[in-house]
């Protein structure tokens, strides 16, 4: 009776043990994303500079005016932590606006709007 009951005791306790193991996939896929930087002021305002990269790929456009502004497309790397933005302008009255947006493989991920002001500023980023 004792020998069927240890018997049964360590067919239980191997297969908890072997049940409760993680499915862990030691190669994930990872893949390579596009991203794109757009940024809008409103009328009258203009984009003087932007930063922008994803993780230590960094890039700035400097000079810029008008009131649109959209970055060449990257390709984030497979991996690739996040990718991030700053952008400065400039507004004509107090009522004026920037906004920022972070598209990933053409996807609006992220997007953010400056205070109103006639100085504007965003800071922006999106984690993978």
């Amino acid at each position: 009776m004792y020998r069927k009951l240890s018997i049964v005791s360590i067919l239980f306790a191997a297969m908890l043990t072997s049940s409760c193991s993680k499915d862990k996939d030691d190669n994930p896929t990872s893949v390579t994303h596009k991203v794109q930087f757009i940024a809008t002021a409103s009328a009258g305002g203009s984009i003087s500079t932007a930063s922008y990269g994803v993780d230590g790929d960094a890039h700035s456009a400097t000079n810029l005016s008008g009131t649109s502004w959209t970055s060449p497309e990257l390709t984030a790397p497979a991996g690739a932590y996040n990718a991030n933005i700053v952008v400065n302008g400039a507004g004509t009255s107090n009522a004026s606006s920037l906004k920022v947006g972070i598209y990933v493989d053409g996807v609006l991920k992220k997007e953010e709007s400056a205070n109103p002001g006639t100085v504007l500023s965003v800071l922006l980023t999106y984690k993978f």
